[in-house]
């Protein structure tokens, strides 16, 4: 288990990014996870102050203070990658929506699947199941927040199941 520790949160870090392929397949040694039509949103909690980032590290925290006051229920100092979206009355997350967020009423969600660091601990040497694992345990139970929960080996058939259901992709 690798796992550096930091004096300080960094300030601005590159999320780790998925792997484009020309089809599904199984990998005994991949997790598969819900493709959102969102965008990416690195959110960092120090000292039970939350900073909310966007992909290419523009502070947006004012444009969704809602989204900010439900990550202060994290007890820990952290940063988490995640993806904010906008679900529709069918269920399903829209990137239109999310566009006029500001302007319409729309229910977000922010999407956490990834815990970068924890506590002046650096986790991205740890494998992304036992960052998952850490996350999963953090997260504050509020109805803007959710896991982004994985399947692992078998990703053709999530990825049928997922084009089924009408989501994003995986």
């Amino acid at each position: 288990m690798i796992v550096a520790r930091i004096s300080t949160l960094p300030k601005h870090l590159q999320p780790m990014l998925a792997t484009l392929t020309d089809s599904p397949f199984d990998d005994k040694d991949w997790i598969f996870e819900d493709k959102y039509d969102g965008f990416r949103m690195v959110a960092t909690i120090e000292g039970g102050e939350v900073t909310l980032y966007s992909r290419n590290g523009k502070i947006i925290s004012h444009n969704y203070i809602e989204v900010a006051k439900a990550l202060e229920g994290i007890k820990h100092d952290a940063v988490i990658d995640g993806e904010l979206v906008a679900i529709g009355n069918d269920g399903l997350s829209h990137f239109q929506l999310l566009q006029n967020a500001r302007r319409h009423e729309a229910k977000l969600q922010y999407c956490a699947f990834d815990l970068m660091f924890q506590d002046g601990d650096d986790l991205r040497g740890l494998s992304l199941l036992e960052r998952k694992k850490r996350l999963k345990t953090i997260l504050p139970k509020h109805k803007l927040i959710t896991f982004s929960n994985h399947r692992a080996t078998f990703g053709t058939k999530f990825f049928h199941e997922a084009d089924r259901n009408g989501l994003e992709g995986i």
